[in-house]
Order: C-alpha cells, then structure tokens, then sequence
C-alpha cells in the first residue's frame, strides 16, 4: 500500500477533499411567529400512533424550535411541495428542522424552508419513503445556511424520488451508512454537494438532475465510519454545469470540493457509470480519487479500511464540454501545461492511487480495475503517488469491460 503524507496548499487543487462534515447556520430572523397550525402540528407528532396520517394544509407554516417524531408507521403528507410549506426562517432552537426516528416512515408533498441545520433527517430507521418533499434556503447560496436538505443516516430500504433540494450548505440530497437505497428523480441545485451516497452498500442513483451545484453527484466511503460502502450504480441522470463556487464552511472537508465536478467517486468500490447525460463540468466531468487524495495519510486511517477506489466501470454516457476552466491555481496550470489554453482536462480524471499489494503481473487484477469503455472519452492519471508532479495526459490500457451490477430492489417498490 501507499504511504502517503499531507499535502500543502500547492497540491491543493488535485487533493480532492471531501467528508460528511457541516454547520448550523447562525439564528436567522426571528420575527417568525409560530403559526396556529404550529402548536397543533407539534403536538401531533408527540401523540401519534402507529397508522396514523397526518395532513399539513397549505400555507406556510412558522416554527421556532425543531421538531421530532420518534413512532413508528407515520406518514406526514402536504398539499404539496410548493403548498405546505414548513418555515425555520425564525428557528431559535434546536438543530434540524425534522428529526425522525422511526421505521415505516413516509414523508410527501411539502417543503422544509430555512432550517437552522439539516432540513430533514431520518436516523436509525427501516423502510422510508422521502416523496415530493421540497427543501430550500431561500437566500439562496450561502455558508450560513444548513448542512443538509435531505438526511437518512443508517437505514435500511430507503425510497428518495420526487424531491427537490436547494442551498444546503454540505448536500441537498444525502444518504449515508445505509442499506438498499434508491435515489430516483431528484432535482438539486445550488447545493455545495447535489446528491452524495456515503458510506452505504447498494444504491442506485437514477433520472435525477443535478445542475448548479459544486459537485453534482458524489459517491464517497470515508474512514471511521459504522459501514464501509459499495455497490452503486449512477445511470440516466442529468449532471450539468455545476460549477457554483464552494460555499462550504472553511476547514470542513467539503469546503475543498473543487467547483466544476459532475460525478466525484472516492475511496467506493463496485460503481457503475453508465446512461448519464454528463455535460460543461468545468473541472471535470467524472473524478476518481482514494482518500490519500485528501487530508488522510495511511497513518491516521482506520485499520481494515479500504482506500482505493475499485471495480470502476464507465459506459455508455453523453458527454459534452467541461474540464476547460478548472477550479484553482494548480489545476488551471495543469491543464494549461497537457493540453494548451484552448485545451480541456479528459472526462475523467484519477488521482492514480492503487493498492500495489493486490497486483498480478505489475498490474491489478481485471476485477479490480477502472474500466472506460464510453466511445473516445480518455481518462487522465495525476500521478498522486508521486506528489502529481508526472501526470499522464492519457492513460492506456483502460478500454475494458467489468460485470454489470444488479438493479437495487425494495419491497414494495416498483
């Protein structure tokens, strides 16, 4: 395995980093008062029952203080995401806009505005169904705003599709540690990261779109983590132009996510590419990177944990522009360097880091490889092992096939 050490500033537009980590935004305007509905809607999620559905009529409707819901078989549904409007713009206390935890949970049909921290997060729960639920930060863009706009952490057969997420600060749409998830017709925007998969084990990604955010759709496995993750396919989504400058909050591992990414993967295994329309990222379209690409040594990583990215395989995308304007100093010198001021970086770039302890014959096993089988898209390697001081404008030998992986499926879902 490589040993690696911490990098400067001077290498930063190449170290990719990126993690779980946000923030509470400040106390926003508190002159919000609590709508009627309000107290009545708190006081119905403390006496639900199993089975119970409860209605959020239209109108928007303003909380101070964070709301929870810990009984299982809940449903909670709007008039719509543009209708039933649940407002934190004068939140005084609590962190989340919706904490849940609970199993058999169904959300739908309303919107989640300017929560102090995460919008919704669900924790610890089985069979979750996140529907037509729009969240948002109204500003806008902004590093005061909350973390995340839709949060499942460590649940099992989750169901994201419908929903719309805008201005989170860390991901507008997460799901993380978790199990048979399926993330499907999503639209995220003006996020730092659009849709982020961390950490979790089966999940497919698909008919999202994800447009003007940092980084478009990021799947990443961390250290120290409850699970390691993989098994995730990205297929038939729309990932455009997201090159909104990083909002993230400074020395947070998102803050370095480079503005221009399309799809990030990170230290995941087994991920299938394929179908996607991947289009005028202006760093690049795909980047693939292990964690020692980051602020990670082998060092100070978990013992067991498994660094590199394997079992890549990209096939079958559309892809258009991009990677003519990268983000920072160093990758703009780069470019400039392999391929001219007119020229662009390849659709994919990699950081180049491989566990050599798993070589047959000097190279890794077929299995393990990162295959690129997508017309005449290239692949770039920047040479992280040796400090990227001797990129490879095109890598060889990457025009190869892997198995194809099996579609996630969840009990009851068509």
């Amino acid at each position: 395995m490589h040993r690696t050490h911490l990098m400067g500033a001077a290498t930063l537009a190449l170290t990719l980093v990126f993690g779980l980590t946000g923030c509470s935004a400040d106390t926003a305007d508190v002159e919000s008062k609590p709508s009627d509905f309000a107290q009545r809607f708190q006081d119905m999620l403390l006496d639900a029952k199993a089975g119970d559905v409860i209605v959020i009529p239209a109108g928007t409707h303003n909380f101070q203080r964070s709301l929870s819901l810990n009984i299982d078989g809940v449903t909670l549904r709007g008039a719509g995401m543009d209708q039933s409007i649940l407002s934190f713009k004068g939140q005084i206390a609590g962190a989340e806009g919706l904490l849940v935890t609970a199993s058999d949970f169904t959300i739908e049909d309303l919107a989640i505005e300017d929560s102090v921290g995460d919008a919704l997060k669900v924790n610890e729960g089985n069979n979750i169904t996140i529907r037509n639920v729009r969240t948002e930060w109204t500003n806008g863009p902004d590093t005061k705003n909350g973390a995340y706009g839709i949060y499942p952490v460590q649940t099992t057969n989750v169901l994201m599709e419908g929903n719309v997420a805008i201005g989170a600060s860390d991901a507008g749409i997460y799901v993380g540690q978790s199990k048979n998830v399926i993330v499907r017709n999503n639209r995220a925007e003006y996020n730092v990261a659009g849709i982020e998969i961390e950490n979790t084990i089966d999940a497919d990604v698909y008919d999202n779109v994800a447009i003007n955010n940092t980084g478009g759709i990021l799947v990443f496995n961390m250290p120290a983590l409850s699970q390691e993750g993989h098994t995730t396919r990205i297929f038939n989504n729309n990932i455009t132009e997201n090159n909104t400058k990083n909002f993230g909050h400074k020395g947070t591992p998102v803050a370095s996510v480079p503005a221009g990414s399309g799809i990030v993967i990170n230290s995941n295994d087994n991920v299938e590419i394929f179908g996607n329309e991947i289009k005028d990222n202006r760093t690049a379209n795909i980047i693939i990177s292990s964690v020692y690409s980051t602020n990670y040594s082998e060092d100070n990583t978990v013992e067991g944990y498994d660094a590199y990215p394997e079992s890549i395989y990209i096939h079958d995308n559309v892809f258009s522009g991009g990677g003519d304007r990268p983000d920072g100093l160093d990758l703009k010198a780069l470019k400039v360097a392999l391929y001219g001021l007119k020229g662009r970086f390849p659709d994919v770039l990699w950081d180049g880091f491989e566990d050599t302890g798993k070589y047959v014959d000097g190279k890794m096993p077929a299995k393990l490889r990162i295959c690129l089988d997508n017309g005449d898209a290239t692949m770039m390697n920047a040479d992280g092992p040796g400090g990227y001081k001797n990129p490879v404008a095109k890598v060889e030998g990457v025009n190869c096939t892997l198995p194809r992986l099996a579609a996630v499926s969840i009990p009851g879902v068509e």
